[in-house]
């Protein structure tokens, strides 16, 4: 009998790997590991200086995985390459061997796309995957960390199993771990270790690209793309991948596969901490590639987020396409992608802040559409179900059934199929669309890491307020423009393949629309979200600017919440 010391000194690691002692190790459980809509996200100073904080959590995602399955259970993980991924990526590897998980595929160096996760659970029919990333949130070591987990239909977890990953984590005593086993994260290839427990067990590097490139073949016309981004006519883009996790995909196959020249691609690497900047595709964040826009050198022009599940469309001279226009316009044209010619669209749905810009679509081409909370697993469901083809949300995130995540590549390859279908700008196609079934003038204000008491004051009083009798009639005033609240509602969802009701989601005043959020995406804190949507379908006032057109609107709203009274807030973080 040999302690774990002597075993791992008396059995040098070979080319096969090394017999691993498994040890069981005390620890305290953390009463914060409640997974959000997106994981559970933390300063990454938290996963670092809280002890055993990161284990807690591993060892609660792989405890919800049955002990009967892990010997032939494989797991997938990677991440967008934010600090402290490679060092939750070995903890990963100890904690899952220990357990007797017989297999993981993890992208090479640890980099591996959201989206691409997602398909790579499907691909392999794979139990699961553990996504490391805190998705448009800033990095480094004073950044933010996230930990979150997908389950086999290659979807976030729903609530079932993200609370029982909480109760988990609420009373966990020990953890179980490898702690000599490491992984040379560089290496394509199958490593396979012989664990004293379980064995063997095997982790397979992979190419991060491949398996989603695949994919996306399948689902786009590519010669059609390569003619329209390097024959005789391209136009030129410019995609801006924020030192995010896109930056090989862009290269692998926009550039080297579609031909689109190399210096279209730009911020390509992937840093731990972004290059310093906030990986968030938006007109405040991506204020690079909106200047470069305006020179007007590009027809087209994109950016996104660190995980690479978000995405900004603009067209020449920066001309900006809000993701409610965007997720509208693909399906108005959805067409012109050949995934969808073979399998038929059987319904559109976007979430409930998302203005109501893909509802016209839907009903001027007899549609059905649902909608939903914020949280992409309710659009899961919905196409687990065979309900759902083509979705998005007002918060950069499109995608549509072939996986089971927001797409941010795959939303751009379907505007450039777009583009190349219609032989028109994005300017022109956007334009034409307004046109044809109106335009909603949407804009969004964030407030960031408000103080989470003021915040959570502020919306409890407001529902109050919106609660009186006297308030749905009431009239509100700002300038020469007036509105009558028609309904001020919490929104609650029933959702319709199984049931699970979803409550107190958002507060609405339904004048044009007002809705007011608190955000489940930030490390500290809490994020106040304001929603302003207004539909118009005046031939003569379509083109005016949003934020004029919605001025009135949204003086409304600060006045009716006292948001920045209560908050302190003289404006916000971003407006979108």
């Amino acid at each position: 009998q040999l302690n774990t010391a002597e075993w791992v000194a008396a059995c040098p690691l070979t080319q096969r790997g090394c017999v691993r002692g498994e040890l069981p190790l005390k620890t305290k459980p953390y009463a914060d590991q409640k997974p959000g809509t997106s994981g559970l996200r933390k300063r990454v100073t938290v996963f670092q200086q809280n002890q055993h904080y990161a284990e807690n959590f591993i060892q609660s995602i792989i405890s919800v995985v049955d002990p009967a399955e892990r010997q032939a259970a494989t797991l997938v993980v990677g991440g967008d390459g934010r600090f402290f991924m490679k060092d939750a990526i070995q903890l990963i590897v100890q904690i899952a061997a220990a357990n007797g998980i017989n297999h993981l595929v993890i992208g090479q160096n640890g980099i591996m796309s959201t989206p691409a996760v997602s398909c790579v659970i499907r691909k392999i029919k794979a139990v699961g995957g553990i996504i490391l990333t805190a998705s448009h949130n800033p990095g480094g070591p004073n950044g933010d960390f996230g930990i979150k987990y997908n389950i086999s239909s290659g979807g976030p977890a729903p609530e079932g199993i993200t609370n029982k990953i909480f109760e988990i984590s609420k009373a966990l005593q020990e953890y179980h771990i490898c702690p000599d086993l490491k992984v040379d994260l560089s290496k394509i290839g199958k490593q396979t270790f012989e664990v004293e427990t379980f064995k063997p067990f095997i982790v397979e590097i992979v190419d991060s690209v491949e398996a989603y490139a695949e994919m996306l073949r399948d689902i786009f016309d590519f010669p059609a793309l390569k003619n329209l981004l390097s024959g005789p006519n391209h136009i030129n883009v410019r995609l801006d991948a924020m030192h995010g996790v896109v930056g090989p995909y862009i290269r692998k196959i926009v550039c080297e596969e579609l031909g689109s020249p190399a210096n279209s691609a730009v911020n390509c690497v992937p840093q731990e901490d972004f290059g310093g900047h906030h990986p968030d595709p938006n007109l405040t964040y991506a204020a690079d590639l909106v200047n470069t826009m305006k020179s007007g050198e590009y027809d087209f022009g994109a950016a996104f987020d660190g995980d690479g599940d978000r995405n900004m469309v603009l067209g020449k001279h920066g001309f900006f396409v809000n993701p409610s226009d965007s997720v509208a316009a693909i399906a108005a044209n959805i067409t012109s992608i050949p995934y969808f010619k073979k399998t038929g669209v059987k319904g559109l749905a976007r979430s409930m802040p998302t203005s109501g810009a893909l509802d016209n679509v839907a009903k001027a081409l007899q549609m059905e559409l649902y909608e939903t909370p914020t949280g992409w697993k309710f659009f899961g469901n919905l196409m687990d179900a065979g309900k759902l083809s083509l979705c998005g949300e007002e918060s950069f995130g499109t995608g549509s059934d072939h996986i089971r995540e927001k797409d941010g590549l795959w939303a751009v390859l379907a505007w450039l199929s777009i583009l190349a279908t219609r032989k028109q700008s994005v300017e022109e196609i956007m334009k034409n669309h307004w046109q044809t079934f109106g335009r909603n003038f949407f804009t969004r204000y964030d407030y960031e890491e408000v103080d989470s008491d003021a915040a959570n004051k502020m919306i409890k009083d407001l529902e109050a307020q919106m609660s009186e009798p006297s308030f749905v009639g009431k009239t509100f005033s700002s300038g020469d423009k007036s509105y009558v609240v028609a309904v001020a509602d919490n929104f609650a969802y029933t959702d319709p393949v199984d049931g699970s009701v979803s409550k107190n989601q958002v507060n609405g005043m339904h004048t044009c629309e007002i809705i007011f959020r608190l955000s489940g995406t930030g490390s500290a804190g809490a994020t106040i979200r304001l929603y302003i949507d207004s539909y118009e379908k005046d031939p003569q006032k379509i083109y005016q600017d949003p934020q004029v057109m919605l001025a009135p609107l949204v003086d409304i709203a600060l006045k009716v919440s006292q948001l920045h009274e209560r908050t302190g807030r003289t404006g916000p973080t971003v407006i979108t």
